[in-house]
Formats: structure tokens, C-alpha cells, sequence
């Protein structure tokens, strides 16, 4: 007997689980039913930048004909789910019928934190999240004018450098004392700020913004910041985090995280045995993720318990390690960058002259890799990488040369 599986929402951790289940679902036993908010299809958002440098939508979509054409699998574009009656076992669409199902997933992701400064809703104001809002970014950018980027962590820099790509001039402005502050130490953060400064971006570390600031046509025309500076913006960009999107959970009376997302358990089930949750929405035994690659586990763990298949593992953590270019400058972080660990020790080397900075964190005896920190150069990445949690294979300083 076929059974109806729904998906609400269809980002980059839905996509993997519908891909997952068709590939494992041999006897078509599940009907996929894909709620979908936006007007396209899952696509690849951490290329989303790309979009601004040449790529077309279409070069981003992860769904092909092969989903599009496949029975087993409704996609409904544009068509966000308003409620969940989990007594009846439905959900309700905003544009048409309920539809019953036998296991709901949501995939709901997150929506970007925007402060509630004053003028954070002037036209000239954005989020990064979506084509529609990198249409209207490319819209209003004006070359060689400055524009503000709000946040200093991965996103807020993508931001930065899609607004060097339109032309224009980026600050971007972080309340921690150094960029990338959940990736990289200070040290590393300082290097990474002066490099990115010789490139055009002004840095503003440690201040928040006070407010966003219109022009005499009630445009944004600049930004003032919580030390009284006042920066000249024609665009304001806020990437200062996001929020899970978890407005469901009331009227389907789950459980919420206690900072938000629908609470589940470490094979991602909310209480009703028939409800999963997935990705940035996914409070995993209390906490959300706001990365791909967990919600990939998820997705990958989830798809396995509605196959019946082998028993599927508990979702493991989030792995935050990251390696990036920023306006070309290499950096990357693994392990316990800030040397939390009760009695690690850091081996730190830096050359001020060519620019480069490296942190080796190691247990308290020194023999086991905890984590790292590199930036200008980040060579070694790989290398360390494969070494965390286990003996190093030699002397900090080689290993780092």
C-alpha cells in the first residue's frame, strides 16, 4: 500500500531527503508531497554569491527533470503549509485543500535575523537569503557608493563581496571584537581584517548599529553606529544570523527548543511518532544547526527510518569546521578554535610580515590535536584536519611549515 509522505519546505535539506527516498524506495511504497514557499525548486544557496557574478538561476538548481517528471514526487511551487492538524493527520495549504499524510517532515529552514534598530525597514535595506533578495540587491547598488553589510561571520562577508562585485564599496560592521568569531580566533580575525582592508573592505569590529538612516527621499543614505561613527551607505545588508523558521509548532502543538526550532530527538522525531524535523529548523535534542552539512545527516538519518531499512544512527553533531576565500584571503578553523577545552594548550605562529597566522590547540599532555586556526595561508588545512582528535604526527612547527 502506497503511503503519503509530506515535506514542508524544499531547501537544500529537503531536496536530500526526497533524493534519498526515491533512491531507496525500490517498490514506490511512499508518495512525496513537497511543499515548497518559494517559486523555484531546491537550489543550491551556499552558491547563491554566484548568482551575482554571472551564474543564472537555473545553474543553481538542484532539482532536475528527473524529480520533475518522476509520479511518486509533488513538488507545489509557491504554496506554502498555513497548519498541521497532527489529530487528523493533515496539512493545510495556503492556496488549496488539506492533504492527509502517514509522516510529515518539516524542512522549514530559517529566515534572517534583521535587529529591530530604527529605519531597519527603509527601502535600500535587505536580507541575503534568497534570488529575490539578491535581485533587489542587484537592483539598488549603485557603483563606487558605500553599502553596509550588518554581521562579520561567513554570510555577512559573502555579502560583502557581492557588494564588491556590483561596484560598490563594502563595510561591514561585527559586533564581536573579530570577524568570523564562531570560526576563527582573534588573532586569526585580525590578520583576516587587515588583508581584507588592503582589498577595500573597512572593517567595524566590536560596535552594533544604532540606526539605519534615510535621505531626504527616504532612501537609506547611511548608518550610525553604537560609538556615535556614521557611516555613508546607499545600501544596508543585514546578515547578522538567522532564526529557525518554527512558526508551525503552535498550531500543530509541538515542542519548541528553548531557543526556538521544533525540539526532537537525536534521530530527528518530535514527540509524535509520525513528525520528523530537518535542518536549520531542527532543534536536535535542544539545539538548531545553521549549517548544510548537518542537515544533510539529518536528512540521510530520516530517510532510512521511513525505508526501514538498517537501523540509522543518531545525528552525530555539527562538524563547524570551515575553509573559505574572502575577497581571496584564505582562512579556515576546525576543532575547538578558542582553546575551550579545560588544560589545552595553543602553539601559535604568525608572520606579521608576509601576513599569516596559524594556531594549533593541543590536549593539556600535547600530544592530540584539538583544533586550529589559519588564515592568509591555509595550505595545511587539509592535513590538520585529517589529524584532529588523534596523535600529531610531528613537532607543531613542522606540521604548520
Amino acid at each position: 500500500m502506497t503511503r503519503t509522505l509530506v515535506v514542508v519546505g524544499y531547501g537544500m535539506t529537503a531536496h536530500r531527503l526526497v533524493e534519498h527516498l526515491r533512491a531507496g524506495d525500490r517498490s514506490a511504497r511512499w508518495r512525496i508531497v513537497v511543499a515548497a514557499e518559494e517559486s523555484r525548486p531546491a537550489y543550491d544557496r551556499v552558491a547563491l554569491s554566484s548568482y551575482l557574478d554571472g551564474k543564472s538561476a537555473e545553474d543553481l538548481l538542484l532539482a532536475g527533470p528527473d524529480v520533475a517528471g518522476d509520479p511518486r514526487v509533488d513538488v507545489r511551487l509557491s504554496s506554502p503549509v498555513v497548519s498541521v492538524d497532527r489529530g487528523a493527520r493533515t496539512v493545510t495549504f495556503a492556496d488549496g485543500p488539506a492533504v492527509r499524510y502517514d509522516a510529515l517532515v518539516l524542512a522549514t529552514g530559517s529566515r534572517p535575523f534583521v535587529p529591530p534598530v530604527p529605519g531597519h525597514d527603509l527601502p535600500g535595506a535587505f536580507t541575503y537569503r534568497t534570488f529575490d533578495d539578491l535581485d533587489a540587491l542587484r537592483e539598488a547598488s549603485v557603483p563606487g557608493a558605500a553599502g553596509v553589510v550588518i554581521g562579520g561571520g561567513l554570510l555577512g562577508l559573502e555579502a560583502a563581496q557581492a557588494l564588491r562585485s556590483l561596484g560598490m564599496r563594502p563595510h561591514v560592521v561585527e559586533l564581536s571584537p573579530h570577524l568570523m568569531p564562531l570560526q576563527i580566533d582573534e588573532g586569526g580575525g585580525a590578520v583576516l581584517a587587515r588583508l581584507v582592508g588592503e582589498l577595500g573592505m573597512t572593517v567595524h569590529c566590536g560596535v552594533s548599529v544604532a540606526s539605519v538612516d534615510a535621505g531626504p527621499e527616504g532612501l537609506v543614505r547611511g548608518v550610525t553606529l553604537s560609538d556615535g561613527t556614521v557611516l555613508d551607505a546607499r545600501t544596508v545588508v543585514f546578515s547578522a544570523g538567522v532564526r529557525p523558521r518554527d512558526e508551525l509548532a503552535g498550531p500543530a502543538r509541538l515542542e519548541r527548543g528553548e531557543r526556538g526550532g521544533f525540539l526532537v530527538d537525536a534521530f530527528c522525531r518530535t514527540a509524535d511518532e509520525r513528525v520528523w524535523a530537518i535542518g536549520e529548523c531542527a532543534a536536535v535534542e535542544g539545539r538548531c544547526h545553521g549549517l548544510v552539512a548537518p542537515g544533510y545527516l539529518m536528512a540521510e538519518s530520516v530517510a532510512r527510518q521511513l525505508l526501514a531499512g538498517p537501523p540509522a544512527a543518531p545525528f552525530p553533531g555539527a562538524d563547524t569546521s570551515a575553509k573559505l576565500k574572502v575577497f581571496g584571503v584564505e582562512v579556515a578553523g576546525f576543532g575547538d578554535v578558542h582553546a575551550r577545552t579545560e588544560g589545552a594548550l595553543s602553539f601559535v605562529r604568525e608572520d606579521r610580515a608576509a601576513a599569516t597566522y596559524a594556531k594549533l590547540v593541543l590536549s593539556p599532555d600535547g600530544r592530540t590535536l584539538l583544533g586550529g586556526v589559519l588564515a592568509g595561508d591555509a595550505h595545511a588545512y587539509g592535513e590538520l584536519r585529517a589529524m584532529l582528535g588523534h596523535q600529531l604526527t610531528g613537532p607543531p612547527d613542522l606540521l604548520l611549515a
